[in-house]
């Protein structure tokens, strides 16, 4: 059994979903999981035995704390098993671009010089009941461009949970076999 930490940048939550669906998914397997914000995190990554790193992306960018974060810690993770997801909805939504979902996620990697051994994207959320006015004014724009629900009336949520799954199980598997 490894103990596995799972920290998250989340801005509206949905991140900080996933990463509490991947820890259920650990647990479950039979490892242990402990799903932290990445903002304010300081130091305790020599309690694990492999982390796992998840991140909105706003604007084609991840949050620069979390980036900040990364480049402290960088030998520590490079000295375990890692694992690094990002959320956006040009992984998934409305007028997704999956190869840009992965320019940013693979613009991080160059930024930070960390190379974790398992990454992904995932679709996030359209949480309008989240947004103060004027985001919520600009992704009704966006997302209308893109051809996508403008009803700003209800949230939308676009995370394909199967590939959640898949992508905790070959973790999982990653740690079970010492890779």
């Amino acid at each position: 059994m490894a103990r596995v930490l799972i920290l998250h940048a989340s801005c509206e939550g949905q991140t900080a979903r996933i990463a509490g669906r991947i820890a259920q998914t650990l647990r479950e397997i039979g490892h242990a999981a402990d799903v932290i914000p990445a903002r304010g995190f300081q130091a305790g990554l020599e309690k694990y035995d492999a982390v796992m790193i998840g991140s909105s992306i706003h604007y084609g960018h991840h949050p620069a704390y979390l980036r900040t974060l990364l480049r402290r810690h960088r030998t520590a993770l490079e000295a375990m098993p890692s694992a690094f997801f990002s959320v956006s909805l040009s992984a998934g939504g409305p007028g997704a671009k999956p190869r840009a979902a992965r320019r940013y996620l693979e613009g991080l990697q160059r930024q930070i010089g960390w190379r974790p051994q398992l990454t992904t994207t995932f679709g996030g959320a359209l949480q309008f009941s989240k947004y103060g006015r004027f985001k919520r004014l600009l992704m009704i724009m966006i997302v209308g461009l893109a051809g996508g629900d403008t009803n700003a009336t209800r949230d939308y949520e676009y995370t394909d949970w199967n590939a959640v799954g898949l992508f905790t199980e070959a973790f999982a598997q990653r740690l079970n076999s010492g890779d």
